[in-house]
């Protein structure tokens, strides 16, 4: 397709962040199947809740422009999932995989933070003041999606230090025991 104008630039961005909006549903179920986690899961099953709200407002947005989606090739989404099958199997920690999942879901939807800012910018550049709005809109879901997943994330860090300080407390004997027989073992030799 040849694009001439700021306007078909326009449609082509928005064409492909609707697109991807539809088609990250099948991102997110891969990563919560791939990890079994019952938080992250719960966190998916939200963002699936507010996919639709966003759709609506792309869908308002192509009607707002008298406009419909345009069909585009690509194989982002599809190449993400399959890196993220090849780097899960090697992950066998189950808060290892949970781990990266968190991280994994962060940076795909800093992708879509990325797309959603330059839609809106070319929103204001061609003077589609309430596609922009409604396009901002959908960035601020998606952010508040990303602070939940960081704090997800924080509560996982947390989590993991707080059972090592426990089995630090728990072993302080043993730990020390271990720690004067090498200081000795050193003296010795």
């Amino acid at each position: 397709m040849t694009v001439n104008d700021p306007k078909q630039v326009f449609l082509v961005l928005l064409s492909n962040v609707k697109e991807g909006v539809e088609r990250s549903a099948n991102v997110y179920d891969e990563i919560a199947k791939a990890v079994e986690d019952p938080d992250i899961k719960e966190v998916l099953e939200a963002r699936a809740f507010l996919k639709k709200s966003v759709a609506e407002r792309l869908d308002q947005c192509f009607t707002l422009l008298g406009e419909r989606p345009i069909a585009l090739p690509g194989r982002l989404r599809e190449t993400f999932i399959e890196d993220f099958r090849e780097q899960l199997k090697q992950i066998e920690s189950p808060v290892a995989r949970r781990l990266f999942a968190l991280a994994k879901i962060i940076h795909f939807v800093h992708f879509r933070v990325g797309e959603y800012e330059a839609l809106t910018a070319a929103a204001d550049l061609t003077g589609n003041h309430a596609v922009g709005l409604l396009v901002e809109s959908c960035l601020a879901d998606t952010l508040v999606f990303i602070e939940r997943n960081r704090r997800l994330l924080r509560h996982l860090a947390e989590q993991r230090v707080a059972e090592t300080v426990a089995f630090m407390e728990r072993n302080r004997p043993f730990l020390r025991h271990l720690a004067e027989e090498r200081i000795a073992e050193r003296k010795a030799a």
